[in-house]
């Protein structure tokens, strides 16, 4: 019986283990531990890869330490060194502890009888096949490099054509049965090179650091698409798709165009009568508010009761002035009114105004790139959007100033679709309350605590953070309870305290919330589903019974972006044969 020394050196430290070379070979505890680490992470099961040789194996080691191994390891062979910086021991520690949760979704059952290299692969799924050729290609990639250092180039040139073939196969292949026919003979030829390659050149230490280099580098890859996939995604939401510019530059030529006289909405006296049923919506989206408008009344009972209110900017006041009047809403009745054309609503008035001029603000929106807010500016790119500078989104909070005249009013957003008569909602008796809305909250989500920041004086006294969360998007209001309470008055005194982003990021949810804190009324689930523009997994069932449906989010049904599933639900609503429509090269 041979014994011998495996020396561990890790910092000063140093463990040392006697190994008995009987059938098997015993290494550190460590050791196995991180063979455990890399092969699960990179979901390989490399088991006619075990090594069957005794060698010693030294982890990475601090600077002491090191000096000592460096010079033991001179005279070997420096193909050994690869290009590979060894992870800190809490890398490691994450590592460990992050792949070993991941080895416990594997299913173990198929184990010991499930070989990446031979004919008795029993695995079922639908893309085993292609786990196998991608796991191929990881190993011939890691003798590639080792046959490239150790100059065998006769071995060079197999392995390169077997990659350049199995790629070819693999292409965009999701599942088996879209591979070429000739995989499994491409399976087989790159098997008999690894083979050779594994005769040849396998060493268990070598290969282990290679898939541990190949680990790390693939996490920084995974990080660095993370990010970019993040600032992608709002890059694409702050753009406007070309269609949508399109109709609505030809919609305003048009609409300068015609004769004043031309230019008005019949029915306008009902446009003050509160015994319509009024709805309110502030967009700049032509093609959205004509989708609101038209999902409204085709699901209404009686169109002739309802009456829209929309609220736009100057750029698109006569796109979308131009769109009713060449599509009237049935027998609805419908105005547009410029937000600039509101004189009251100016700085003085409006502390959002005001904020969105100062200078602080300005650095927060067009320095976010800046040096001193880089290292937040990831975290906080979802807030730099134009929907946050526009006067259009903080409209909600002057509902009762716009519509004095009014007792109730239906407040929607842009990107909404009616599916059934809403008349119901001016019947719900809102119990003193100012906002009818649908709650949000399920377990711990969508709490106060979510949306505020309860480490200031301010919202820890007054608010409760467990407190349930409700949406915007569709909410019935008692225009006389809020004007009775004076909640523009309350939110001006918060948006007034949050002048420095303290107390809450941005947006309009936080400051409505803590606005008809106690006075919101929790309505029907049925009337309000939400997250259709980013939760891929809505019950198709809450969908089709939903009074109204919502694309709150990033994937909104007019972008290309947009979740394929979810789209009909909006487009149903639209004429693509349209002569506006068709000259902006609109399709489904």
């Amino acid at each position: 019986m041979l014994s011998q020394t495996t020396v561990v050196s890790r910092g000063t430290l140093q463990v040392e283990e006697d190994t008995s070379l009987g059938g098997n070979t015993r290494t550190s505890y460590f050791y196995d531990k991180l063979l455990a680490l890399v092969f699960r992470a990179l979901l390989l099961t490399l088991l006619s890869f075990t090594c069957y040789r005794t060698e010693f194996i030294y982890l990475p080691v601090f600077p002491k330490a090191a000096r000592r191994i460096a010079r033991e390891e001179r005279n070997e062979n420096q193909l050994l060194e690869l290009d590979f910086d060894p992870p800190n021991e809490d890398t490691i520690v994450k590592l460990e502890n992050a792949n070993m949760q991941a080895s416990e979704l594997v299913d173990s059952s198929i184990t010991g009888k499930y070989s990446k290299w031979k004919k008795e692969n029993k695995n079922k799924n639908q893309d085993s096949t292609i786990r196998l050729m991608r796991d191929q290609i990881i190993m011939a990639r890691i003798y590639l490099s080792i046959s490239e250092k150790k100059r065998k180039l006769d071995l060079v040139q197999e392995l390169q054509i077997c990659l350049k073939r199995s790629r070819g196969v693999l292409g965009e292949a999701n599942i088996d049965a879209e591979l070429h026919y000739s995989a499994p003979k491409k399976i087989k030829a790159m098997a008999d090179v690894l083979s050779k390659a594994r005769d040849q050149l396998f060493d268990c230490k070598l290969v282990t650091r290679k898939l541990r280099a190949m680990l790390l580098t693939e996490e920084e890859k995974v990080r660095r698409l993370k990010r970019q996939n993040t600032f992608l995604i709002q890059l694409g939401v702050k753009g406007i798709p070309g269609g949508i510019r399109c109709l609505s530059l030809r919609l305003t030529i048009d609409y300068y165009l015609l004769p004043p006289e031309r230019r008005n909405f019949p029915r306008s006296e009902n446009l003050e009568d509160p015994r319509f049923h009024h709805y309110a919506l502030s967009t700049d989206n032509v093609l959205a508010a004509a989708v609101v408008v038209n999902s409204t009344v085709m699901n209404a009972k009686d169109s002739s009761k309802h009456v829209f209110h929309l609220v736009t900017d100057s750029l698109n006041f006569g796109a979308l002035k131009m769109w009713f009047l060449l599509n009237p809403p049935e027998e609805a009745t419908i105005h547009v009114e410029n937000l600039d054309e509101l004189k009251w609503l100016n700085s003085s008035y409006c502390p959002v105004l005001r904020q969105l001029n100062s200078a602080a603000m300005r650095e927060y929106y067009f320095k976010a790139g800046h040096s001193t807010t880089r290292s937040s500016s990831a975290s906080n790119l979802k807030y730099r959007n134009p929907k946050y500078l526009s006067m259009l989104n903080h409209l909600r909070f002057y509902l009762p100033q716009i519509f004095p005249e009014l007792d109730k009013i239906l407040f929607l957003d842009d990107d909404i679709v009616v599916q059934k008569d809403l008349t119901g909602l001016w019947l719900v008796d809102l119990e003193g309350k100012v906002n009818g809305a649908v709650e949000t909250c399920v377990e711990n989500f969508h709490r106060f605590d979510k949306y505020l920041n309860f480490s200031n004086s301010f919202i820890a006294g007054e608010f409760d953070p467990n407190a349930c969360g409700w949406a915007y998007g569709m909410n019935i209001f008692d225009l006389k309870e809020w004007k009775k309470r004076n909640l523009t008055g309350v939110y001006h005194t918060w948006q007034n305290l949050n002048e420095d982003r303290l107390l809450w990021k941005l947006g309009t949810l936080p400051p409505g919330l803590m606005t008809f804190y106690g006075l919101t009324y929790s309505l029907n689930k049925s009337w309000h589903v939400l997250g259709l523009g980013y939760n891929p997994s809505i019950n198709p069932s809450e969908i089709e019974n939903a009074a109204v449906i919502h694309y709150n989010g990033n994937m909104k049904p007019w972008m290309e972006m947009a979740m394929t599933k979810y789209r009909p639900y909006w487009t149903k609503y639209i004429d693509y044969d349209h002569p506006y429509l068709r000259q902006c090269n609109f399709v489904k």
